[in-house]
């Protein structure tokens, strides 16, 4: 019998750093840190969407603090606004060591995932509705982000960008 989930616009995933995920150093490298936060990302906006989703762009990824050989880090993924056929989604990454009751902040970005079919074309993908007062405002920094992310990449002229004038006017 198969059982029917809500929406989940929340992600949350676990990973132990293994040797082979280290540079000499010993320090996570950060080439495995994105794939495992991007694969936490997809996880997040498929359950949201309900389809299958592909990384569209990845915002400024801080690497803020070294993650070691055999610490545990888990990764957040929380869903913070849907456009059309895309959604943005806030990652967050926390390391522990031996004493797991101290987790401590390590790396946070914001990704940009798009709705497929099984074909490739976009789908339209549900609304989110925020609830609390954090979820709001991520709500709605996420008009500038986006606007940010189309400027750099050349869709959007930037006189044409109304949220990110509103901040100086």
């Amino acid at each position: 019998m198969l059982i029917k989930h809500p929406r989940e616009s929340r992600t949350v995933m676990t990973e132990l750093v293994m040797p082979n995920d280290t540079n000499p150093l010993h320090n996570l490298m950060g080439g495995n840190l994105m794939r495992w936060m991007d694969i936490a990302g997809g996880i997040c906006s498929r359950r949201h969407s309900g389809c299958i989703c592909v990384t569209a762009s990845v915002d400024n990824v801080s690497f803020d603090s070294p993650i070691r050989m055999g610490e545990i880090v888990t990764i957040t993924a929380e869903v913070t606004r849907v456009f059309n056929t895309s959604l943005e989604v806030y990652i967050s990454v926390a390391a522990e060591g031996s004493d797991t009751t101290k987790r401590r902040p390590c790396n946070y970005a914001y990704f940009t995932f798009v709705g497929l079919d099984e074909w490739g074309n976009k789908l339209s993908l549900p609304q989110l509705q925020p609830e609390t007062e954090k979820e709001q405002q991520q709500f709605e920094g996420a008009l500038r982000r986006r606007e940010m992310r189309l400027i750099l990449a050349g869709k959007l002229k930037p006189q044409e960008a109304t949220q990110l004038k509103s901040l100086f006017v």
